[in-house]
Parts: C-alpha cells; sequence; structure tokens
C-alpha cells in the first residue's frame, strides 16, 4: 500500500487523467521526471488553433486551502521546480495544477447509483510571467498565487490546450 505521500500525489494526477479523458484529450508522462513534468496533454490531430497542441502540467496536491482575496496562497513548490515552470522560454507552455484532496485518503472518491465522485477540486495557474531564478535552493519555497477561478475542468482544461497553440513561440 502506498504511504501517505505518494497515494495523495497519484490521486491528484489520477484526477488530472480523468479531467483529460472526459474532455477528450490524451495524455501522457516521460519515463523519467528530469524537466519538472508530470504530464503531457494534448488535443491529437488536427485542429483550428494547429496540429496536436499540448501543455505540460506539473501536478501538485494540498489536503487543506486557506483561500483569501480570491487566491489560494501555495507554498508546495521549491525554488528549483518553480524555475522549471517560470519563464517564457518554452516551446510548450507550461502550467501548475494544484489538486485540493481530502484529508484522508478514504474520502479521495465515492461510488454511487448517479456516478463516481472525485473529491475535491483542481486549480491551474501559469507562471510564465514569473522570472525563473537564478541559482535556485531546493530548500527555498516560492509563495504561488493561485486564482479560485481557474478551476480545471473537462472544458477549461480543452481550452487550455487548444488556446496553448495560439500563444507566441518560446524566443
Amino acid at each position: 500500500m502506498l504511504d501517505a505521500r505518494n497515494h495523495q500525489g497519484k490521486f491528484g494526477a489520477d484526477y488530472i487523467r480523468v479531467l483529460a479523458s472526459g474532455a477528450g484529450l490524451v495524455w501522457s508522462e516521460d519515463d523519467v521526471d528530469l524537466d519538472g513534468v508530470d504530464l503531457c496533454i494534448k488535443m491529437p490531430g488536427r485542429t483550428p488553433s494547429g496540429f496536436s497542441p499540448r501543455i505540460d502540467v506539473q501536478v501538485k496536491t494540498v489536503s487543506a486551502v486557506n483561500p483569501r482575496h480570491g487566491v489560494i496562497d501555495f507554498r508546495g513548490l521549491d525554488e528549483g521546480q518553480f524555475t522549471k515552470l517560470a519563464g517564457e522560454g518554452f516551446l510548450v507552455p507550461r502550467y501548475l495544477f494544484v489538486v485540493h484532496v481530502p484529508p484522508r485518503a478514504d474520502l479521495y472518491a465515492d461510488l454511487s447509483t448517479s456516478g463516481l465522485l472525485l473529491r475535491h477540486i483542481g486549480y491551474y495557474v501559469s507562471l510564465r510571467d514569473r522570472l525563473p531564478i537564478d541559482a535556485p535552493d531546493r530548500r527555498r519555497r516560492v509563495k504561488v498565487e493561485v486564482p479560485l477561478g481557474n478551476v480545471l475542468t473537462a472544458n477549461s482544461l480543452r481550452d487550455l490546450v487548444t488556446h496553448s497553440a495560439l500563444l507566441p513561440a518560446a524566443t
């Protein structure tokens, strides 16, 4: 059985995989995480915005959120992880996905005659407008404000992917 930390992280990534499937998207993952990317999510084939548009995402989970002024102050990235998401130097747009999960694993999912319920909710934020840290220290944390309005749904995930092809190319 997974330890609590790995169980929570796996549930968060599976939550995103389910949303991608619900959105008609495909996902993949590298066999080794060297670039700070947990999942690649793409729309296969030719689309009005390009061929197979995609995004890369880092998935993090939290069991408690304390929203204030319309944002969650997320402190779950160290400077190294942050730097792999921040700035504009990426060919494929990158996002941080934060999944709010229950504090106990037995509450992650529930099944009833009306369907499967995954708890609780996911959010997204781009760090494209933040500057990478020149000499990141993995012992230090970076605060990221995640807007409460950036809720991950099948529709919003599809929009992130399809609009990724419209972003300017990396310089």
